[in-house]
Order: structure tokens, then sequence, then C-alpha cells
């Protein structure tokens, strides 16, 4: 199971894009909400309803976590107790993490990217404590950890997810249907 972590304020276009490509790639996806509220509003106030809050996941290693960016939706992950010691736990039984432009930075306050190769939204590696940013590429993966630069590469880091979970000849097919 994908389980895209939602907090108030995420960047739509960073949850949406990679939940749409896993799905048509046959991934099963579900939006976890952090807080009280299963509809849970992005930055440019686009409202989506969650199938689960994040205290109803149980995380296995066959899992993936996506934190998408939005600061206010970043910093709504780091206030929440219950979604950072999720993503720890996420972590500890070696699931795949996977974060998009400021998300990394959630990853980075638990010290999950120290040493790791990332990228991130250009400004906030300032964010990405001891990782290695690279800040020219719009994807990079590092073993069982994908991050994606911002808005623009949400498709090709829901395509790099795609080929990591199932493999790359069916995000080829996805791409190719998308015609992207």
């Amino acid at each position: 199971m994908v389980y895209i972590i939602l907090g108030q304020g995420f960047e739509e276009i960073e949850a949406v894009s990679p939940c749409d490509i896993l799905r048509r790639g046959g991934v099963p996806v579900r939006f976890a909400a952090v807080g009280e509220s299963k509809t849970v509003a992005g930055a440019h106030g686009i409202l989506i309803t969650a199938d689960v809050f994040i205290r109803d996941i149980s995380p296995s290693a066959d899992d993936t976590i996506v934190i998408p960016g939005g600061m206010g939706g970043v910093n709504s992950i780091k206030g929440d107790e219950d979604a950072m010691e999720l993503i720890k736990n996420f972590a500890k039984a070696g699931a795949k993490l996977a974060a998009i432009c400021a998300g990394p930075s959630v990853l980075s306050d638990l010290g999950l990217i120290d040493g790791k190769t990332i990228t991130c939204y250009p400004g906030s590696e300032k964010l990405m404590g001891n990782a290695v940013c690279k800040l020219e590429k719009p994807i990079v993966a590092d073993v069982n950890l994908i991050t994606g630069r911002a808005p623009g590469s949400a498709i090709e880091f829901g395509l790099e997810l795609l080929s990591h979970i199932k493999d790359r000849k069916i995000a080829e097919k996805i791409r190719t249907e998308l015609v992207y």
C-alpha cells in the first residue's frame, strides 16, 4: 500500500499526480490525513477527502509513504507527533520513503536522510540536514528513498515511484499513455 500524507496546506499537484499515476499502474494508494478531519485543504484551496487517518495505519516493509511539499502541509506533519512517529515506524519497518519539494525536510527532522543523496525545492536545502542535495536533478532515487524537486517534477516523481514499486516497464507504459 502507498500512503500519501496530507497535512493542511499540502501542495496539491505533488499529492494528486503521484496518486493518479500509481493507480493507473495498478498500485493501491490511500490518502492519509493528519489531524482530526479527513477533509484536508491544500495550499491552493483544493479540498481532498482522505481515505484514512494516519493514526489508523500500521506500517509494513511492503508499504511506501509519500510526503508532498507545501510548507503548510510540511509544518502540519512536523507539528503532529502521531505523524512523525508513523514516519519513523515506516522507516524502521524498511518501507520505501518518498518526498517531494519541501517534503524531504520532514525526513531530515527525523534523521532519515543524513548522508543520502536527494533533491528538493531550490532554497530549502538548508532544511535538509546532512543530506547531499542535487538541485539540478528533478528526481533522485537512493535505495529505498525517492525524492522530487518541485511541483513541476510531480509527474516524473509519480513515474519513478511506479518504477520502484512495480517495474520500469509498467512505468514506461503509463508514461506513453500519458503522452509524457
